[in-house]
């Protein structure tokens, strides 16, 4: 397979990135994140949930092998003042062993952080905690309006075959030639797409490679974010960078059941 599908640069960042991301908040021992960054994938986001401490044990375990270089550590914050965002900042920092992080993730921001949250951002930045800015949100229409500042350096956008309006409204920000970088999340619509009863009649359920070979067949996402719970589910997530790009085939049974999914399975955000 080739590289430019395991392989990444995130975008203004020039952060090269394996493309599918490690997402902490679910469960997964230490040891699947260590063995996940051995074939590749150095992405590590550290979002909500009280199961991020494998991650973050792996991480920390990672860095004291002289390896803190070769990560990107992403961390995000839904605190809304500043004051509380470089509190818990610096202690998620502490809790990995490292000094810094790659990037500051701003989370679910529907509408335009505050002046006085993006101060804060960017004094942290200064203050060398944090490389880059970044954002998170569901609004897709927030995304254009935020890609023309200079602020923000790369964004988490849903995407997922149920969920595909971010390819029309926001995957054309990606395109120019200093783009911020895209990371794509729920990628298994919070797993309907893997369970027989959201199927249509006759169908089997997707894995979850196949939704994360969905967004990483569209050379504008940088890389895909996987939340797996524990080993098994970390060794299937990872044949999707062996697997490649979709097939036409592929694509079309992806597409489909994508359509029946988003019309029959009810989910938080439609």
């Amino acid at each position: 397979m080739e590289d430019n599908f395991k392989f990444s640069i995130l975008g203004k960042t020039d952060l090269k990135v394996g493309r599918l991301g490690l997402a902490g908040s679910y469960g997964a021992p230490a040891q699947a994140y260590e063995n996940a960054f051995e074939n590749g994938c150095n992405y590590f986001y550290s979002g909500s949930g009280r199961k991020r401490s494998q991650m973050k044990q792996a991480v920390k375990n990672l860095a004291g092998q002289g390896k803190r270089d070769k990560m990107v550590v992403s961390i995000q914050t839904y605190a809304r003042f500043g004051v509380m965002t470089e509190i818990w900042f610096k202690q998620s920092l502490g809790s990995m062993g490292i000094d810094h992080a790659d990037i500051l993730m701003l989370g679910w921001h529907n509408n335009t952080p505050s002046n006085r949250l993006m101060d804060f951002a960017l004094k942290m930045k200064e203050k060398g905690l944090c490389r880059f800015i970044g954002l998170s949100g569901h609004n897709r229409t927030l995304f254009p309006k935020l890609a023309r500042e200079k602020n923000f350096d790369l964004f988490h956008i849903r995407y997922n075959p149920a969920h595909r309006g971010a390819k029309k409204e926001c995957f054309p920000l990606f395109e120019n030639d200093t783009p911020p970088g895209l990371v794509t999340y729920t990628a298994t619509r919070w797993g309907h797409l893997l369970q027989p009863k959201h199927m249509p009649q006759g169908e089997s359920p997707l894995v979850a490679s196949d939704c994360y070979r969905f967004s990483l067949s569209d050379p504008r996402v940088n890389l895909c974010l996987c939340g797996p719970r524990n080993m098994d589910q970390m060794k299937t997530a990872l044949t999707a960078l062996d697997k490649g790009v979709l097939t036409p085939e592929e694509t079309e049974r992806i597409t489909r059941i994508g359509d029946h999914v988003h019309q029959s399975a009810k989910g938080f955000f439609g």
